[in-house]
């Protein structure tokens, strides 16, 4: 089915709950290609109705990031039948191995991500899914944000605190040994785009979401 949109060379390199990855050629382009998989539990009409709006929605996404200065990939081809999007393929190292392999050195790109997503919720926009393995660092020492499949189009606290809290656990699970820094540099950027008192009402929804996952795993340890 994907070969009827001239792809070639096609090889699978994730599969997620929601989309297939795939790398291959089109048009003479290494691209990466996410394909919305159809899902049996829904009825046929619905489920590519969900999965059109999905990928249209991902694709605006994309362009409003470019829009407010944010790096992503090219989009170079959204087909609605298929559910699929053709991107670019970024070159690089993902910033979750650059810390992994490098910790404190590394931190400048945390700030840099900070100011990143700065851009993107003063444009009205939430990724969604704000981790180290969603950030590739190209060769030329910028920074790419991927994955924007659980983007919303939205400026409220509580979205932008979800986003923010995302990447705050994954800081303190995957790279424990530098992640107060490296969350202290992330809002140095973070800061220096939304302003300081803008920031400090994100940051503290984010301290009320970790209050409310703390009340609720005590909660269920109770008899």
């Amino acid at each position: 089915m994907l070969e009827e949109l001239g792809l070639t060379g096609l090889k699978l390199v994730r599969k997620g709950a929601e989309a297939h990855i795939f790398v291959g050629e089109w048009l003479g382009r290494r691209v990466v290609v996410k394909h919305r998989v159809p899902k049996a539990y829904r009825h046929p009409e619905l489920d590519r109705a969900i999965r059109a709006r999905r990928t249209v929605r991902e694709a605006q996404a994309l362009h409003r990031a470019k829009e407010v200065g944010v790096p992503a990939p090219v989009v170079f081809l959204v087909d609605l039948r298929t559910a699929t999007l053709v991107m670019e393929l970024v070159e690089g190292t993902r910033l979750k191995e650059l810390l992994a392999l490098k910790g404190r050195e590394v931190l400048w790109a945390l700030e840099e991500l900070g100011e990143l997503v700065g851009r993107l919720h003063a444009g009205g926009l939430v990724h969604g899914d704000i981790t180290t393995s969603n950030v590739v660092v190209a060769p030329d020492g910028s920074l790419v944000l991927l994955d924007f499949g659980l983007s919303e189009f939205s400026r409220e606290l509580e979205k932008r605190g979800v986003d923010l809290h995302l990447l705050k656990r994954v800081l303190e699970s995957t790279h424990h040994a530098v992640a107060r820094e490296a969350w202290e540099a992330f809002l140095r950027g973070y800061r220096a785009v939304v302003g300081d008192e803008e920031a400090a009402f994100v940051v503290e929804k984010v301290r009320e979401i970790e209050l409310r996952g703390r009340w609720v795993a005590e909660r269920r340890k109770r008899p």
